[in-house]
């Protein structure tokens, strides 16, 4: 194995859970994850931030003590005039980098800061200009296929900037001002009750046929399949890619980081290493199709 040695981010946390929940997975991530960044805040529904938000001081002190990079993400789609304010504020506060998932949020950026995967970053042209505006670190979107991962990684590290590609978990696929998880409880979103909280991970949504397509996560429709590109780190490494993303779930999520560090420093191969995952996540169903298959709900090509 040749890989590289890659750099590990924890994204932000993406769904629903209670605030103990909240609190004690990243305590855990603190001390006895081995990642170098850990994204936090809230990127898809603002009204969930009151449920937290008095714990994520104490987790960013943590998270700090325990040698992380601690990093601020925002919202992917600021609308209403307290959304505005608290965007405003990510980038009134200097002691952490922010990263940007709506492209509005340039109007108050400060260099440095980051570009996540909700940014359409899908040409050098538009990576050099987001570089030359203060960006260190590009997300590059799930969804590009390996032969664009190439190029941007490429352009990237000629800017002087980190390329970063989400290397695990559920894949975002789109936001709405709409609340599906709402609406499939007879509620609207103005009193949806939160129920997005009943699935930490996602609500499966079928087809007619009953097959499973995608997740709901309330307002975020996200993919069914967990992207898992853990036997993928030398093509990864050799396309110049530099640190990998990885979403968080329910279960063992300390495991899973562990699993990709073991990979990238070479302690166990990439089949070892998915075999560990299927054991971490039994009920996931993996994919790497947007990278390398016909489709992005392809089950995992060979390595």
């Amino acid at each position: 194995m040749t890989q590289a040695k890659f750099s590990l981010t924890v994204g932000p946390l993406q769904f629903n859970w209670s605030a103990d929940a909240f609190a004690d997975f990243y305590a855990r991530i603190a001390d006895e994850a081995p990642v170098d960044r850990v994204v936090i805040g809230e990127t898809v529904c603002s009204k969930r931030t009151p449920f937290y938000e008095d714990r994520i001081p104490a987790a960013i002190e943590r998270l700090q003590a325990g040698g992380k990079t601690v990093v601020l993400g925002s919202l992917a789609m600021v609308t209403l005039e307290r959304e505005k304010r608290a965007a405003r504020e990510l980038f009134e506060q200097t002691a952490l980098e922010v990263e940007i998932n709506d492209l509005t949020l340039m109007n108050w950026a400060r260099p440095p800061f980051s570009i996540g995967p909700l940014i359409n970053v899908y040409n050098e042209a538009t990576l050099a200009y987001l570089a030359g505006q203060g960006a260190k670190l590009f997300c590059l979107p799930p969804e590009i296929p390996f032969a664009s991962v190439e190029k941007l990684a490429h352009a990237a590290n000629q800017c002087g900037a980190v390329p970063e590609i989400w290397a695990y978990g559920r894949i975002p696929l789109a936001i709405s001002a709409r609340c599906y998880h709402a609406r499939v409880h007879g509620l609207s979103k103005d009193s949806c009750q939160f129920v997005c909280y009943k699935d930490p991970d996602g609500l499966t949504v079928n087809t007619l046929d009953g097959q499973d397509f995608l997740a709901v996560n309330g307002v975020q429709t996200m993919s069914h399949n967990y992207c898992n590109l853990i036997r993928d780190l030398d093509r990864l490494a050799s396309a110049g890619v530099r640190s990998l993303r990885l979403s968080p779930h329910t279960g063992d999520f300390v495991a899973v980081c562990k699993t990709f560090a073991d990979v990238a420093s070479g302690a166990i191969s990439g089949a070892e290493g998915l075999a560990r995952l299927k054991t971490v996540a039994p009920g996931a169903d993996f994919s790497n199709g947007f990278l390398f298959g016909s489709c992005g709900a392809a089950e995992l090509t060979p390595a």
